[in-house]
C-alpha cells in the first residue's frame, strides 16, 4: 500500500508528528510493539520543566507549554533544585544560564520547601513553573488527533527492512509491505537499527537505562512539597497521590535498544542518595520500573532529512525530553517536512542530521 508519509514507531514522538502532518498528508504510522507508547513514553517521570536538559532544550521545552497547558495535559507541582554549601557557584551559574530565556528561576531557602530536609541542604533554586504531564492523556490525544485526519496505525509492525526504488521507501514488515516518498525514523532507541535496516548510516544514537522508583512513605509526603532534583544531577523525585514519591538516582547506563528493567544496584542507590536528602521513613518500595533515553552524540535532538538518503527523516535522539518538549517537536517537524514555517522561535538548523556530517 502507498502513502505520502511512513513513520516508524507511534510513542509520543511518532504519534505527535502524525497529528501535524495528518491534515495535510495520506500518514502511515508502523509500530513494532502490541500497543503504542509501551517502551520510553509509557515510563516517563512525567513532569514538565523548562530547565530539564539544559539550555539548548529549554526553547522546544518552553514552546511546547502553550499547547500542554491549553489542552489541560498540565497540572502545577513546581521544581526545587538543591544543593549543599559548595554547590552556591554551581546553583548561580545554572541560574546565569537561564537569563533572558524567560524561565522564572530564583534562590530560596530549600528548608523552607521541603520538610525533614537535612541541614546540610542549604542551597536552592526554585523554577516555580515545573508541572505534572498526564502523558498517557497527551500520547492519547495525538494518536486520536492522528486518527480524525485520516492517518492509519498498525502495531505488530517492526521495520524489517527498507530501500529506495523509483522514487519511494519500500518498507517491510511483519504487518505487510507499505510504500512512501518519505520515511521518519522515530522509532526512539531503535532510531538507528532501523536506520541500518533501510541503508542508511546511524547516526550514533545511543539508549541509556533510566530507573524509577514508587516509595510509600510514612507519614505520606505532604502535597505541598514540589519536584527536587539535585544540583549535581544525582538524583530527582517528586510526590505522587495517595502520599507515594516517585525517586529516580539519575542513572544514566548505556544498552542495547530492550525492554529495559531496573537493576536492584540503581534501586538501592536511589534509596541511599534520598537518605541522604530528607529524613522520611520509606515505608515500602512498591514499584520499580526502569525506561531507555536515547540520546544523539551531542545531546541534542535530530530532527531533518538525511543527506545522503532522499526521503529519509530523522526524528530521534529526544534524550529525556521528548514528552516535554512533544508538541514543540511535532511542529518543527512537521514544517520541514511539509516545506513550511517552522515556530518563530526554534531553527530547524540546529537539529538537522548534517551536522554530524
Amino acid at each position: 500500500m502507498t502513502y505520502d508519509i511512513i513513520i516508524t514507531g507511534a510513542g509520543i514522538a511518532g504519534a505527535s508528528l502524525a497529528a501535524e502532518l495528518a491534515p495535510h498528508a495520506r500518514v502511515l504510522v508502523l509500530e513494532g510493539e502490541d500497543v503504542a507508547g509501551y517502551h520510553a513514553t509509557g515510563r516517563s517521570a512525567a513532569f514538565w520543566s523548562e530547565t530539564y536538559g539544559g539550555p539548548a532544550i529549554q526553547p522546544l521545552t518552553s514552546v511546547s507549554g502553550g499547547p500542554l497547558r491549553d489542552g489541560g495535559f498540565l497540572q502545577p507541582l513546581g521544581s526545587l533544585h538543591v544543593g549543599r554549601a559548595e554547590d552556591e557557584a554551581k546553583a548561580d551559574a545554572f541560574v546565569a544560564s537561564f537569563a533572558g530565556s524567560g524561565v522564572d528561576l530564583h534562590r530560596v531557602d530549600p528548608a523552607a520547601e521541603v520538610p525533614g530536609l537535612r541541614s546540610d541542604w542549604t542551597v536552592g533554586v526554585a523554577e516555580p513553573s515545573c508541572a505534572y504531564i498526564d502523558v498517557a492523556g497527551l500520547h492519547a490525544d495525538c494518536i486520536a488527533r492522528a486518527k480524525r485526519a485520516g492517518a492509519e496505525f498498525r502495531t505488530g509492525a517492526e521495520v524489517q527492512r527498507g530501500e529506495r526504488r523509483d522514487g519511494q521507501w519500500q518498507v517491510e514488515t511483519a504487518a505487510g509491505r507499505f510504500a512512501a516518498p518519505v520515511l521518519v525514523d522515530a522509532a526512539g532507541a531503535w532510531a538507528d537499527p532501523v536506520a541500518s535496516r533501510c541503508g542508511v548510516r546511524p547516526l550514533g544514537i545511543q539508549p541509556y537505562r533510566r530507573t524509577l522508583v514508587q516509595l510509600r512513605i510514612d507519614p505520606p509526603v505532604p502535597e505541598t512539597v514540589p519536584h527536587v532534583a539535585d544540583i549535581n544531577g544525582r538524583f530527582y523525585f517528586k510526590p505522587e497521590a495517595g502520599g507515594k514519591l516517585w525517586l529516580s538516582p539519575h542513572d544514566e547506563t548505556p544498552t542495547d535498544p530492550c525492554d529495559a528493567a531496573p537493576e536492584e544496584l540503581d534501586v538501592a542507590i536511589a534509596i541511599d542518595r534520598l537518605e541522604q536528602v530528607v529524613d522520611w521513613r520509606i515505608a515500602a518500595v512498591e514499584r520499580r520500573w526502569a525506561g531507555l533515553r536515547s540520546f544523539a552524540p551531542d545531546r541534542l535532538p535530530v530532527y531533518g532529512f538525511d543527506a545522503r538518503a532522499p526521503g529519509f527523516f530523522w526524528f530521534a535522539g529526544q534524550g529525556g525530553f521528548g514528552i516535554q518538549t512533544a508538541p514543540a517537536a511535532a511542529l518543527l517537524g512537521a514544517a520541514v517536512i511539509l516545506g513550511t514555517e517552522p515556530p518563530a522561535t526554534l531553527d530547524p538548523a540546529n537539529y538537522t542530521p548534517a551536522r554530524f556530517g
